[in-house]
C-alpha cells in the first residue's frame, strides 16, 4: 500500500497584497487527490488549477484578510488512501474546507470523516451522481448533463446496438447504468455490458467480446486517467473502429493518448476552446504561472480553480470561516469563470453548459454542440 504524501504550500503567500494581515492566520483548503494510482495522469493539472486561484486570491489581498494555504495529500486514487489522507487533513492539519478532485471510490470513503470532522466538502470531480451531504458540494456534472447529448448524437448517427465497458466501482457502474437506461429510452439496445476492476490494465478479453457483439457503438466509463489510456490503446491495437463516446476522458487526458484518441467523443463542462473573457485570461494566467510545465487545463481541473473562488465567495458572504455560515453560503454565491457562471444552487449542484465535442489528431477537441444552462435534475432532493 502506497503511503500518503502530505505537503503544504502557501502559494503565492510571499508575494501577496499588503492588504493581508501580518499576523493573519491562513484559510487552509485541504486538497485530497490522486497523486498515484488510477487520477495520477491528471491530478497534477488539479493541483495547478488549485495554485494558480491561490496565488491570485493572496495577490489580490485573500480572504477576510487571511491568506488562503494549501495542504495537498495523496489519496492514492481508491477508498484506503483517503481514509487516511481526509484523516490527516481533517484532524491533524485542521483544514478549514475540502476542495478536490477524486474518484467516487475516494470520495464516499472520505464523506463519513468529513461528516464527523463538520468540515464543508467541494467536490470538483464530474461523477455518476446522487452523492449527498449536508457538507457536500458539488461543481461538475452528473449523468443527467452529460450522457444525453452523446447518445442522441450516435442515434443521429444510425447507432441502435450500444456496447458498455468501465471500471468496477461506483463512477463507472453508475455512469453505465444511466448510460443503458437512457440508450433503451430513445430506442436503442444494450448488446454488452463488461467491467474491469478499477487498476485492471488488460481489457483483451472484454474487447474480444465487443468484437462479436455486432455492437454499431461503444460507450466507455473508466477511471479517470490510466485506465483511459489503456483501454484506448489497446482498442485502436485491436483494429476496433466504431464510433467511440468515453464518458471519463477529459481534454488534457486525450493530449496524453496521442493517436489513439483520436475520433472519440466526449460530453463535458469544460474545453480549452471555449470563447470568453474569462477564459481566455484563466488560460493566459496559467501559461505565465507554469510555462513549459503547464498541465493541460481540462473538465476536471477546471472546477477546482471555480472552487477555490467559491468558497472564497462564500466565506465572504458568511463573513467567517465557521461551517454552518459558510454551507449555507454556497448555494447562493456565483463565480464566473472559465466555464461560465457557476453556481451550486440546484441540491448542492450546479447548472453548466456542456458541450459534445470530437478528439481530433493532436488531442485538441472540436465542439459539436454546446448545451446552455442543462439541469443537474434531482440529485439531492432531502438537501
Amino acid at each position: 500500500m502506497k503511503k500518503t504524501f502530505l505537503f503544504t504550500t502557501l502559494a503565492g503567500a510571499l508575494f501577496a497584497s499588503t492588504a493581508l494581515a501580518a499576523d493573519g492566520e491562513p484559510i487552509r483548503i485541504g486538497v485530497p487527490v490522486g497523486l498515484s494510482g488510477a487520477n495520477s495522469v491528471v491530478a497534477p493539472s488539479v493541483v495547478q488549477s488549485a495554485e494558480l486561484a491561490v496565488e491570485e486570491i493572496n495577490a489580490a489581498g485573500g480572504v477576510l484578510g487571511r491568506p488562503l494555504e494549501l495542504v495537498i495529500a495523496d489519496d492514492a486514487s481508491g477508498a484506503a488512501g483517503a481514509q487516511k489522507a481526509f484523516d490527516a487533513l481533517v484532524y491533524q492539519k485542521e483544514v478549514d474546507v475540502l476542495i478536490s478532485m477524486e474518484t467516487s471510490a475516494a470520495r464516499n470513503a472520505g464523506l463519513p470523516i468529513v461528516a464527523r470532522g463538520k468540515v464543508p466538502y467541494i467536490y470538483t470531480s464530474f461523477y455518476e451522481g446522487r452523492s449527498c451531504s449536508p457538507f457536500l458540494y458539488v461543481n461538475a456534472w452528473v449523468p443527467e448533463q452529460q450522457v444525453p447529448p452523446i447518445v442522441d448524437y450516435l442515434k443521429a448517427e444510425g447507432a441502435k446496438n450500444y456496447f458498455l465497458i468501465g471500471s468496477d466501482y461506483a463512477f463507472g457502474r453508475g455512469m453505465l447504468e444511466f448510460a443503458r437506461s437512457y440508450v433503451e429510452s430513445t430506442g436503442g439496445t444494450v448488446v454488452g455490458e463488461e467491467y474491469l476492476p478499477m487498476d485492471g490494465s488488460d481489457w483483451t478479453a472484454i474487447i474480444s467480446k465487443l468484437k462479436a457483439s455486432g455492437a454499431d457503438a461503444l460507450i466507455t466509463s473508466t477511471a479517470g486517467g490510466a485506465p483511459n489510456v489503456t483501454l484506448s490503446k489497446q482498442l485502436r491495437g485491436a483494429g476496433v473502429a466504431l464510433p467511440y463516446a468515453n464518458l471519463a476522458v477529459d481534454e488534457g487526458t486525450a493530449q496524453s493518448m496521442g493517436a489513439d484518441a483520436e475520433g472519440i467523443l466526449i460530453s463535458a463542462s469544460y474545453v480549452t476552446g471555449i470563447d470568453s473573457p474569462e477564459n481566455t485570461a484563466f488560460l493566459e494566467a496559467m501559461k505565465a504561472k507554469f510555462g513549459d510545465e503547464l498541465r493541460t487545463p481540462n473538465d476536471l481541473s477546471v472546477p477546482e480553480y471555480e472552487a477555490v473562488y467559491l468558497y472564497k465567495a462564500a466565506v465572504e458572504k458568511a463573513g467567517t470561516t465557521d461551517t454552518q455560515p459558510v454551507l449555507d453560503a454556497l448555494a447562493q454565491v456565483s463565480f464566473v469563470g472559465p466555464r461560465g457562471t457557476i453556481q451550486m444552487n440546484a441540491q448542492h449542484h450546479a447548472p453548466l453548459t456542456m458541450y459534445l465535442g470530437q478528439v481530433q489528431a493532436d488531442g485538441s477537441v472540436s465542439v459539436v454542440e454546446s448545451f446552455a444552462n442543462v439541469d443537474p435534475g434531482a440529485q439531492c432532493p432531502d438537501l
